[in-house]
Protein backbone atom coordinates (compact mmCIF):
# COMPACT_ATOMS: atom_id res chain seq x y z
CA UNK A 1 0.00 0.00 0.00
CA UNK A 2 1.62 3.72 -1.07
CA UNK A 3 2.19 5.78 1.80
CA UNK A 4 1.72 9.38 1.34
CA UNK A 5 3.71 11.69 3.24
CA UNK A 6 2.38 14.48 5.36
CA UNK A 7 4.14 17.42 6.55
CA UNK A 8 3.95 17.12 10.32
CA UNK A 9 3.61 20.12 12.68
CA UNK A 10 5.83 20.46 15.25
CA UNK A 11 5.89 22.95 18.21
CA UNK A 12 8.07 25.28 16.11
CA UNK A 13 5.35 25.87 13.07
CA UNK A 14 2.29 25.62 15.77
CA UNK A 15 3.98 28.88 17.62
CA UNK A 16 4.76 29.71 14.49
CA UNK A 17 1.15 30.02 13.01
CA UNK A 18 -0.18 30.99 16.59
CA UNK A 19 2.04 34.41 16.24
CA UNK A 20 0.95 35.21 13.11
CA UNK A 21 -2.72 34.43 13.92
CA UNK A 22 -2.11 36.37 17.07
CA UNK A 23 -0.93 39.37 15.22
CA UNK A 24 -3.87 39.33 12.62
CA UNK A 25 -6.26 39.31 15.10
CA UNK A 26 -4.34 42.21 17.03
CA UNK A 27 -4.37 43.93 13.81
CA UNK A 28 -7.97 43.73 13.20
CA UNK A 29 -8.75 44.91 16.84
CA UNK A 30 -6.36 48.09 15.74
CA UNK A 31 -8.02 48.78 12.25
CA UNK A 32 -11.55 47.51 14.00
CA UNK A 33 -11.38 50.12 17.08
CA UNK A 34 -9.27 52.56 15.60
CA UNK A 35 -10.77 55.81 17.25
CA UNK A 36 -11.72 54.55 20.70
CA UNK A 37 -8.09 52.53 21.25
CA UNK A 38 -6.34 55.72 20.17
CA UNK A 39 -8.22 57.60 22.72
CA UNK A 40 -7.22 54.86 25.10
CA UNK A 41 -3.52 54.51 24.51
CA UNK A 42 -3.36 58.31 23.77
CA UNK A 43 -2.50 57.85 20.13
CA UNK A 44 -4.11 59.47 17.27
CA UNK A 45 -6.53 57.35 15.48
CA UNK A 46 -4.17 57.05 12.07
CA UNK A 47 -1.41 55.65 13.56
CA UNK A 48 -3.63 52.92 15.38
CA UNK A 49 -4.73 52.49 11.87
CA UNK A 50 -1.30 51.98 10.34
CA UNK A 51 -0.32 49.32 13.64
CA UNK A 52 -3.34 47.36 11.97
CA UNK A 53 -2.44 47.24 8.40
CA UNK A 54 1.17 46.53 10.21
CA UNK A 55 0.36 43.97 11.94
CA UNK A 56 -1.89 42.18 9.44
CA UNK A 57 1.04 42.15 7.04
CA UNK A 58 3.07 40.83 9.48
CA UNK A 59 0.71 38.12 10.58
CA UNK A 60 -0.04 37.33 7.19
CA UNK A 61 3.38 36.86 5.73
CA UNK A 62 4.17 34.73 9.19
CA UNK A 63 1.26 32.49 8.09
CA UNK A 64 1.92 32.44 4.88
CA UNK A 65 6.07 31.79 5.48
CA UNK A 66 5.66 29.10 8.15
CA UNK A 67 5.89 26.21 5.87
CA UNK A 68 8.58 27.63 3.29
CA UNK A 69 11.42 29.44 5.60
CA UNK A 70 13.52 27.75 7.81
CA UNK A 71 12.22 26.93 11.42
CA UNK A 72 15.39 28.40 13.02
CA UNK A 73 15.70 31.53 10.76
CA UNK A 74 11.85 32.00 11.59
CA UNK A 75 12.09 31.41 15.87
CA UNK A 76 15.57 33.99 15.57
CA UNK A 77 13.11 36.51 13.77
CA UNK A 78 10.40 36.34 16.28
CA UNK A 79 12.60 36.32 19.40
CA UNK A 80 13.98 39.62 18.05
CA UNK A 81 10.59 40.91 17.37
CA UNK A 82 9.13 40.19 20.83
CA UNK A 83 12.43 41.30 22.39
CA UNK A 84 11.89 44.58 20.84
CA UNK A 85 8.08 44.20 21.75
CA UNK A 86 8.79 43.81 25.47
CA UNK A 87 11.19 46.87 25.20
CA UNK A 88 8.62 49.12 23.76
CA UNK A 89 6.00 47.81 26.17
CA UNK A 90 8.70 48.62 28.92
CA UNK A 91 9.51 52.12 27.33
CA UNK A 92 5.59 52.96 26.89
CA UNK A 93 4.63 52.36 30.34
CA UNK A 94 8.18 54.21 31.92
CA UNK A 95 7.21 56.74 30.04
CA UNK A 96 3.54 56.91 31.34
CA UNK A 97 4.12 56.06 34.82
CA UNK A 98 6.77 59.22 34.47
CA UNK A 99 3.40 61.42 33.43
CA UNK A 100 4.90 61.58 30.07
CA UNK A 101 2.14 61.45 27.03
CA UNK A 102 4.73 59.41 24.91
CA UNK A 103 4.39 55.97 25.80
CA UNK A 104 0.68 55.01 23.48
CA UNK A 105 2.54 56.78 20.96
CA UNK A 106 6.16 54.61 21.70
CA UNK A 107 4.05 51.44 21.66
CA UNK A 108 1.71 51.92 18.49
CA UNK A 109 4.53 53.07 17.03
CA UNK A 110 6.42 50.11 17.85
CA UNK A 111 3.04 48.24 16.24
CA UNK A 112 3.01 49.95 12.95
CA UNK A 113 7.22 49.65 12.27
CA UNK A 114 8.46 46.24 13.70
CA UNK A 115 5.58 43.73 11.91
CA UNK A 116 6.63 45.01 8.52
CA UNK A 117 10.37 44.53 9.31
CA UNK A 118 9.22 41.22 10.22
CA UNK A 119 7.19 40.48 7.10
CA UNK A 120 10.49 41.97 4.81
CA UNK A 121 13.12 40.09 6.74
CA UNK A 122 11.15 37.07 6.12
CA UNK A 123 10.19 37.21 2.78
CA UNK A 124 13.86 38.17 2.51
CA UNK A 125 15.46 35.11 4.09
CA UNK A 126 16.20 32.69 1.88
CA UNK A 127 13.27 29.67 1.40
CA UNK A 128 14.10 26.20 3.09
CA UNK A 129 15.47 23.64 0.51
CA UNK A 130 13.27 20.43 0.43
CA UNK A 131 15.26 17.13 0.98
CA UNK A 132 15.61 14.67 -2.25
CA UNK A 133 13.15 12.85 -2.49
CA UNK A 134 10.63 13.98 0.46
CA UNK A 135 7.64 15.64 -0.39
CA UNK A 136 7.68 19.65 0.61
CA UNK A 137 7.76 20.54 4.13
CA UNK A 138 8.11 17.03 5.52
CA UNK A 139 12.07 16.94 7.16
CA UNK A 140 13.69 13.82 8.04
Amino acid sequence: MAQVATPRVTRQTAGALADGAFKVVLGAACLAGAAPLGRLLGTPAWLMAVAGVGLLIGGGVGIGCTRSRSQRTYVRLMVAYDSGWALATLTGLLLAWRGGTAGGEVWVGYQAAAPVAFAALLIASAPEQPTPGLAPGVRE
